[in-house]
């Protein structure tokens, strides 16, 4: 026999196997039903009805039948046979259409059905559960048709008699009354279910009718509460004030239980903060303007109920150093209403601060902090904004007295050359009637050089290149009523800086990084351009400008001229100075408080190892892990002591209600497979991260060895050698 005649008996005989058992379980509940429709209206009746509940049972067959496939047969026999290797798919897909491999791995399959047949795959008799059903179902036959006529006549005509033997309360009529609190001004709403979202704080009441009625009613709640109801004519009622979310269960008393009786959930909705925003100033640290008398304020502010009162806090910092005094004044804000179909929830503020009045001087802070509250009963949420600074510099001579620790330089290198460069200059312009020319264009151009380097260094925080005007035009070029004179000095300044050059190289001959520097395309640093900010760059960008044409006047000796040029550059270099400073606000110092029970006792608790970077994997405490560790192995779990830890840990462990209810419902009906897999779903996020190991290579057994020694043979027979 082929293998595929093999392959096509085994699914054969499963499929015969699976209808069989469903029509054997069907019959017995077909008789049944025949042998009540024969009592209840005779023998012609069910036989019709026995004929349709037959025509029912094959359809259910027949779908039974049709589930049995090829990719079940191949599961099956993955499952039962480990020489498969999870391959057995391939049995039954075109050989034309698969890769090399899979046809390598096809080929090894049938190879080993050939020499070793598979065993049957086909369902297991349910012998004991189809013994069951036809001896409850020949018992239950026997007593409906050998019972008197009166009793079931007596039963059929009194429907009180059969729900009182009901299996099962049902809850036919339910309403929830929630009554928001006062303060959110929410009109109060019925819900016909068991569950709801209700703001925080709200009144619940409860309005059940339930079939049959029970003796006593209450509602349980997951963190061990009670609601007692009481009867009002044929409904149950009750009430609770939630102030957090919950779960609870109905438990009867002289009933049955209700038809669902799982874990019904209760979500609160918190009372959010307001929310602020800052519409002036735009920065966090504002300087002060020449002639600036006063400071707009602008906020906005939202919230979900109402906003009931907002605060201005003013603090006035003067003094430099460790002497600083604090000024602190609190002003209450009215705002107005930007929606006004919700009154109150969304406001603008605004607000003009007399900096006359507040008595500001040179070197003084101003820091302004707004607070926003809310109309939570009993107690009001608060949200206040970041603080915003308005700043009077201070004198240029004392920029940097005091400022330790309050003030951080981001480039402190490049901004004190420039003023040098200067005083060189002036030095120069006193002595030149006293030098000749030769001299004097010398020293000139040995301070056009300082210039050149400073003008570098700046160009290296706007990411351009080194030497993008000096080469592409020479001084003489500059400017174009240059006279002669001035253009062969500008020539000679030229080859003296080339000869100057070549001599460099000479002594980095061999330089690989000179070489490269000479005669390849050299860039600066591609981050540097990333630094500034657009403002700061614009006057990094007039600032050499100044120093190019202060640059050209020096090397063509012509120091009076590039004086002006470097004075403006001087400028600029201030206002780059001033502007890439980082500025924060000025607030007193505030230690924390000295635990005086731990002085002098040994008790390093909390303090950690600062030199290691590893820290190690904690999993004592994880009550997670464990019922982890047992769904993963279909073990029982300890749910009761997983209920604890939820208990414990439900500020952590984020939805705490439907992990409580998850394991309700798996506690309940221990062979669930959904309920295991829901629970495992909502363990995953709270599983202990484990410590980071290096994982070493695990070597193959045999079967693999095998297996990699056919795919080298493989790429040996192509050719290709992708194997290795």
């Amino acid at each position: 026999m082929t293998v595929d005649a093999r392959l096509h008996e085994l699914g054969r005989n499963a499929r015969r196997r699976r209808g069989a058992i469903v029509i054997l379980l069907g019959l017995p509940m077909a008789l049944v039903v025949v042998a009540f429709i024969v009592r209840m209206a005779g023998l012609p009746v069910a036989l019709a009805i026995f004929l349709v509940a037959c025509v029912v049972i094959a359809i259910f067959a027949r779908r039974a039948i049709r589930s049995i496939d090829a990719a079940w047969i191949a599961r099956k026999l993955d499952a039962a046979e480990p020489r498969f290797e999870d391959s057995a798919d391939l049995l039954f897909r075109d050989a034309s259409r698969l890769s090399p491999l899979q046809r390598l791995q096809r080929d090894r399959l049938h190879h080993r059905l050939e020499t070793h047949p598979a065993a049957d795959i086909a369902p297991a008799w349910p012998w004991r559960l189809l013994a069951l059903a036809w001896f409850l179902s020949l018992l239950a036959s026997a007593a409906v048709l050998l019972a008197p006529a009166a009793p079931l006549r007596e039963t059929a005509s009194a429907p009180s008699s059969a729900i009182t033997n009901a299996k099962a309360t049902k809850v036919d009529r339910i309403r929830l009354d929630i009554a928001a609190p006062a303060y959110t001004r929410l009109i109060a709403r019925n819900e016909s279910a068991l569950e709801a979202h209700v703001p925080e704080g709200s009144r619940v009441g409860w309005r059940l009718h339930f079939v049959p009625q029970p003796s006593a009613a209450a509602l349980t709640f997951h963190d061990g509460s009670r609601i007692e109801l009481h009867r009002s004519g044929d409904e149950w009622i009750g009430e609770r004030t939630l102030v957090a979310s919950a779960l609870y269960r109905i438990v009867l008393d002289g009933a049955p239980p209700v038809e669902d009786d799982r874990l019904r959930r209760l979500d609160v909705i918190a009372d959010r903060p307001p929310d602020v925003r800052v519409i002036q100033p735009e920065k966090s640290l504002t300087l002060l303007a020449d002639g600036q008398r006063d400071w707009d304020l602008a906020f906005e502010a939202s919230d979900d109920y109402g906003i009931t009162a907002a605060s201005l806090t003013i603090t006035l910092a003067q003094g430099t150093g460790e002497n600083i005094a604090f000024k602190e004044q609190t002003l209450a804000l009215v705002g107005e209403d930007l929606d006004p179909a919700n009154a109150g929830r969304h406001q603008r503020y605004r607000h003009r601060l007399d900096l006359g009045a507040l008595g500001i001087a040179r070197g003084d802070d101003v820091i302004v902090r707004l607070a926003v509250s809310d109309n939570r009963e009993p107690q009001a949420n608060t949200t206040k904004s970041a603080s915003f600074i308005l700043r009077w510099p201070p004198e240029t001579a004392s920029d940097s007295v005091g400022m330790e620790g309050i003030v951080e330089k981001t480039m402190p290198a490049y901004f004190r050359s420039q003023r040098q460069v200067i005083i060189d200059t002036e030095a120069l312009i006193a002595e030149q009637p006293k030098l000749d020319d030769d001299a004097m264009v010398a020293r000139s151009d040995g301070i056009g050089v300082d210039q050149k380097i400073l003008r570098l260094r700046y160009g290296q925080f706007l990411g351009e290149e080194s030497e993008t005007r000096s080469e592409a035009e020479s001084p003489a070029e500059k400017k174009p009523g240059a006279n002669a004179a001035d253009a062969g000095r500008a020539d000679a300044l030229t080859k003296r800086e080339g000869e100057h050059k070549h001599f460099l190289n000479a002594e980095k001959f061999g330089d690989a990084g000179a070489v490269t520097a000479e005669y390849g395309h050299m860039h600066d640093v591609a981050e540097a351009a990333t630094l500034l900010d657009p403002e700061t760059k614009a006057i990094v960008k007039a600032a050499l400008n100044e120093m190019w044409d202060a640059e050209l006047h020096l090397r063509q000796g012509r120091p009076a001229e590039a004086l002006p040029f470097e004075n403006k550059a001087l400028v600029y270099i201030k206002q780059v100075q001033q502007s890439s400073r980082i500025y924060l606000a000025r607030v007193g110092l505030e230690l924390p408080a000295v635990d005086e029970g731990r002085r002098l006792s040994g008790d390093r608790k909390g303090v950690t190892d600062r030199e290691s970077a590893l820290t190690p994997a904690d999993t004592g405490d994880s009550g997670a892990l464990s019922v982890w560790q047992a769904l993963d192995a279909h073990a029982t779990p300890d749910l009761d002591a997983f209920d604890r830890w939820v208990h414990a840990h439900e500020s952590t462990t984020g939805d705490a209600l439907a992990l409580l209810a998850a394991t309700d419902r798996l506690r309940r009906d221990p062979t669930c497979d959904e309920c295991r897999r829901q629970l495992r779903s909502l363990l995953w996020p709270l599983l202990p991260q484990p410590a980071t190991v290096v994982q070493p290579r695990t070597a193959p057994d045999a079967a693999g060895r095998a297996y990699l020694d056919a795919l080298r043979s493989a790429a040996d027979e192509r050719g290709d050698g992708a194997a290795r």
